[in-house]
C-alpha cells in the first residue's frame, strides 16, 4: 500500500498545475485589452470623481447672474460736450445691457450659427468639436485646434486670460460645465452677446452696433447682424472701421454658415444687400483728443475708486472746437504747429487744440509745451508798473538803455522819444518794457506773473521782461483770462459733472469766487493799454469788429508766435511755432496767430451780446494827492519793522505824547534821520508850532527797540540804547515808507 500511495498523491497534484499553465498561457493581447479595460475604467472613474468634484465646487463659488452682469474689463468712459453730445468714448465700451428678449433673433442666430453651432446640445463642451479636434491633430502635422465653445469663450472673457496653455484650458472647461449647471442656455447666451469683445473697444452687441453702424442693437439690420457676429474670430482685421470690405465679405460667410444650418433659406442670405450698410464714422480721433487727454486724467482726483461705466459731462463746445481746429489748420506756416485755448469768464475750457493732427501727433501744445512768450510777457510787466502808479497816459521816453550790460532794442531799431504808457505798450516798445521793469524790480515782475497763474519756472535776469522764461499756451490764456474778470483769479476746468450709465451722480463742478489779484484800477488800466494794441498797435489782424482786448507775442529769429486776448467774455491764446524750436519764416503774433485768433473768436462770440470794456480808471486816494506830498510820503502810511524784517503793529499812542525827539532822548528811526515829514518847522530838535504829530507813542516804540522805560517818567537824554547796566544793544527798527510813485515820470536808468 505504501508503493501505491505514491503514484496516487502524485496524480492527484496534475489538475491543479494544468490549470495553471493554462491560464499562463493567455495571449497577451487579452491580458492587455483587460488591462486598459480595468485600469482605464478606474482612471475614468476617478477622473469623473475628480470632474464632478471640482464642477460642483466651482458652482458654488460662481458668481450670482447679476454680479456677472456687473463685472467689466476696465472701465467704460462716455465723454459728452457742453450740450451733451456724444464726443467719444474711451476705454472699454460696453454700451446698454440688452436682455434675452431684446435681442434681435437674426443676431442670436447669426452668433451661434458662426461661433457654436451645437450650442443647444452640448453640457458646455462640445465633445464631438473636441474629438474632431484630438483626431485632426493625429492624423495631421497641426496642433489641436479645438474651437471653443460660447460657454467656453465667456468662462475665459470673464475669469481667464487668453494664455494659449493646458491648464487655461483645462480651467475653462470646468467653468463652463459649472456655467452651464448654474445658468440657463438663454442666460448663457445673453452673457456672450452683451460681454465678448467685438474689437475697437467694444464689448457686447449694444456698443458694437454703436460704434460700427452709429445705432442701438436692437436696430440691427441681418446684414449688420452677419458683420458683428463675423467679428468676433479676428476683431482687428474685420473691423468695418479698418476695412468695410473685409468687414462685408466675412459677413457673407455669416450668411452663408446660417443658411447652410438652417437657420435661414439660401434665398435670404443671397438676398441680402451689404452695399446699404453704412458704417458710422469714427468720432473724436483728431482735435477733441487733445481735450480729453487732458481732462480725464483729473478724474482720478475727482472721483473715489471707481471701475463702472461712467459718462463725462463736459465744457467742450463742439462748434468752437470746430472753429477752433480750423482756425488753425487754415493759418498755421508750412511746417510749423500751432495750439489754442479759449476760456469762458469763469474758467471752463471751450474750445482746445493741441497740434495741427492728434493721429500724427498726440502731443498736446497746449497744456504740455513749454515756450518762450515774447513780448506777450509784457502783460506782467505793464500790470506791475500800474500797481506801482503808472497810468496810461504817464510820460515814458523811448530811449536806448542799458540794463546790467544789457541793451534791448526796438523791433525796426528806431526811438520814438517821450511817449505815454498806451503808446509804449501798442507799440511793444522793448527798451519802455526794459525801463519800467528794472523800475519796478525784476522780482516783482516774476511775482506778478505767479500770481497770475504762471506755473514755470521764471528767471529774474534784465531780459525776462522781454519773455525769455519758457511758459504754457493754458497758463497765458488763464493770465489774460484773470484780467477779462477785472483782476480777479480764474481757474481753467473741463469736467462739468461726473455720472453713472444710468444717471447717479459721483460729480458736480462748484463754482467759486476768484480770489483778487491787483485792484480794479489796475485791472482797468491794463485794459486799456490791451484795447488799444488791437485798436492801433501790432495787434489790429485781431479785430473781430467789437471791441477786444489782447497783445502779441514773437520771440528771436521767429521762433514762436503768439497772440492772446478776450472778448465778450471769452479769453483765447493762440500759440505757433516748431516743435523742434526752429526758425519759421514770416511768423510774428501779429500775424498768422493774430488772424487764427480773429478766425476762431467770430465764431465764438457770435451768439454773445457786445461788451465795452471797463477802462475808466478810479485811482485810489494816495495816487492824487499833491506832488510834494506824494513824493515824501504820509506819516500815518509808515510801517515799523524789527531787526528781523517783522512788521510791527503799533498801540494806540497817548494823545498827549511829544513828537519824536522832544524830551525823550530817543534817537529818530530810520537810522538817525527823521522823515521829511517829521522836520520841525522852526528848527532844532523841538516839535514848534505847526510840526505832525508822532506816528506812534512812546510805549510803542520803546517795545520796538527794546528799551525799558523807567518807572518814573521817560528816560532822560543821557540814556541812550544799551547804555543801562546788562543791556544788549538793539538794531535801531527801520520805518519804510509805502510806495509813492510820482504821477509823472522819466525812469533814471544807466544810458
Amino acid at each position: 500500500m505504501a508503493k501505491n500511495s505514491g503514484p496516487k498523491s502524485s496524480g492527484g497534484n496534475r489538475a491543479p498545475r494544468a490549470a495553471s499553465s493554462s491560464a499562463a498561457k493567455k495571449p497577451l493581447w487579452r491580458r492587455i485589452v483587460r488591462g486598459v479595460f480595468i485600469w482605464g475604467g478606474a482612471l475614468a472613474l476617478l477622473g469623473a470623481i475628480f470632474l464632478g468634484t471640482a464642477v460642483f465646487f466651482t458652482m458654488r463659488e460662481l458668481p450670482d447672474y447679476s454680479a456677472l452682469k456687473s463685472s467689466q474689463n476696465g472701465q467704460m468712459i462716455v465723454v459728452r460736450a457742453r450740450d451733451g453730445r456724444e464726443l467719444v468714448s474711451l476705454g472699454p465700451s460696453y454700451g446698454r445691457w440688452l436682455p434675452y428678449d431684446q435681442i434681435p433673433q437674426i443676431m442670436r442666430d447669426a452668433i451661434v450659427s458662426v461661433e457654436d453651432r451645437r450650442f443647444r446640445e452640448h453640457p458646455g463642451v462640445d465633445p464631438i468639436g473636441l474629438a474632431r479636434a484630438v483626431y485632426v491633430s493625429l492624423t495631421t502635422d497641426s496642433r489641436a485646434k479645438a474651437t471653443s465653445t460660447l460657454t467656453q469663450q465667456l468662462a475665459r472673457n470673464i475669469f481667464l486670460s487668453n494664455a494659449r496653455s493646458w491648464n487655461r484650458k483645462a480651467r475653462e472647461m470646468v467653468l463652463a460645465l459649472a456655467l452651464e449647471r448654474k445658468f440657463s442656455k438663454d442666460q448663457i447666451l445673453e452673457l456672450y452677446l452683451n460681454k465678448v469683445y467685438f474689437g475697437g473697444g467694444a464689448y457686447g452687441i449694444d456698443a458694437a452696433s454703436r460704434k460700427f453702424f452709429g445705432h442701438p442693437a436692437t436696430e440691427l439690420s441681418t446684414a449688420e447682424s452677419a458683420i458683428i457676429a463675423g467679428l468676433v474670430k479676428a476683431p482687428s482685421n474685420y473691423s468695418p472701421t479698418a476695412d468695410v470690405e473685409a468687414a462685408k465679405g466675412r459677413g457673407k460667410v455669416v450668411l452663408g454658415l446660417m443658411a447652410r444650418e438652417g437657420v435661414i433659406s439660401q434665398s435670404e442670405a443671397d438676398s441680402v444687400d451689404f452695399s446699404d450698410v453704412k458704417v458710422a464714422k469714427e468720432k473724436g480721433q483728431n482735435s477733441v483728443r487733445y481735450f480729453t487727454d487732458w481732462a480725464l486724467p483729473q478724474l482720478d482726483m475727482l472721483l473715489p475708486e471707481n471701475n463702472e461705466p461712467i459718462e463725462v459731462w463736459t465744457t467742450l463746445d463742439p462748434a468752437m472746437q470746430d472753429a477752433a481746429t480750423k482756425s488753425i489748420d487754415r493759418n498755421v506756416p508750412a511746417g510749423a504747429q500751432g495750439a489754442l485755448v479759449s476760456l469762458d469768464r469763469d474758467g471752463a475750457v471751450l474750445a482746445m487744440v493741441g497740434g495741427t493732427d492728434y493721429v500724427n501727433s498726440n502731443y498736446n501744445r497746449a497744456t504740455s509745451a513749454l515756450r518762450q512768450p515774447g513780448s506777450a510777457w509784457k502783460l506782467f510787466v505793464y500790470l506791475s508798473a500800474l500797481e506801482a502808479g503808472y497810468t496810461p497816459d504817464d510820460a515814458v521816453v523811448d530811449q536806448p538803455v542799458t540794463i546790467q550790460g544789457w541793451s534791448p532794442q526796438n523791433d525796426g531799431r528806431n526811438f520814438a522819444g517821450q511817449i505815454d504808457v498806451r503808446t509804449a505798450f501798442a507799440y511793444s516798445k522793448n527798451t519802455i518794457a526794459a525801463q519800467l521793469g528794472n523800475e519796478v524790480g525784476f522780482g516783482t515782475v516774476a511775482s506778478m506773473a505767479k500770481r497770475f497763474g504762471i506755473t514755470t519756472q521764471i528767471n529774474t535776469k534784465p531780459a525776462m521782461v522781454l519773455g525769455t522764461s519758457e511758459v504754457r499756451v493754458i497758463d497765458m490764456t488763464r493770465a489774460f483770462a484773470a484780467v477779462s474778470a477785472g483782476g480777479t483769479s480764474v481757474e481753467p476746468y473741463g469736467i462739468t459733472k461726473v455720472t453713472t450709465t444710468s444717471g447717479e451722480l459721483l460729480y458736480e463742478h462748484k463754482s467759486v469766487q476768484g480770489q483778487v489779484l491787483v485792484p480794479h484800477y489796475v485791472a482797468a488800466g491794463i485794459t486799456d493799454l490791451l484795447q488799444t494794441a488791437v485798436a492801433i498797435g501790432t495787434g489790429r489782424a485781431a479785430q473781430i469788429g467789437r471791441p477786444v482786448a489782447g497783445k502779441t507775442g514773437t520771440t528771436s529769429s521767429n521762433k514762436d508766435g503768439w497772440f492772446l486776448g478776450f472778448s465778450s467774455g471769452i479769453t483765447t491764446g493762440v500759440w505757433m511755432g516748431r516743435d523742434d524750436a526752429k526758425r519759421v519764416g514770416g511768423l510774428s503774433g501779429g500775424h498768422a496767430p493774430a488772424r487764427a485768433f480773429a478766425d476762431y473768436m467770430k465764431v465764438a462770440v457770435a451768439k454773445r451780446p457786445v461788451e465795452q470794456f471797463d477802462t475808466q480808471l478810479t485811482l485810489p486816494e494816495w495816487q492824487l494827492e499833491p506832488d510834494d506830498e506824494a513824493m515824501q510820503g504820509n506819516p500815518e502810511d509808515y510801517y515799523y519793522t524789527d531787526e528781523n524784517g517783522n512788521l510791527v503793529h503799533p498801540d494806540s499812542a497817548a494823545p498827549d505824547q511829544p513828537p519824536y525827539g522832544e524830551g525823550q532822548g530817543v534817537p529818530p528811526p530810520n537810522g538817525g534821520m527823521v522823515p521829511p515829514d517829521y522836520a520841525p518847522q522852526g528848527g532844532g530838535q523841538g516839535g514848534g508850532q505847526g510840526a505832525p504829530p508822532p506816528a506812534a507813542g512812546t510805549d510803542f516804540l520803546d517795545r520796538a527797540t527794546g528799551r525799558e522805560r523807567e518807572e518814573q517818567g521817560l528816560r532822560s537824554p543821557g540814556q541812550v540804547q544799551g547804555a543801562y547796566p546788562g543791556a544788549r544793544p538793539t538794531p535801531t527798527p527801520r520805518v519804510t515808507p509805502a510806495p509813492r510813485p510820482l504821477p509823472t515820470r522819466t525812469p533814471g536808468l544807466q544810458q
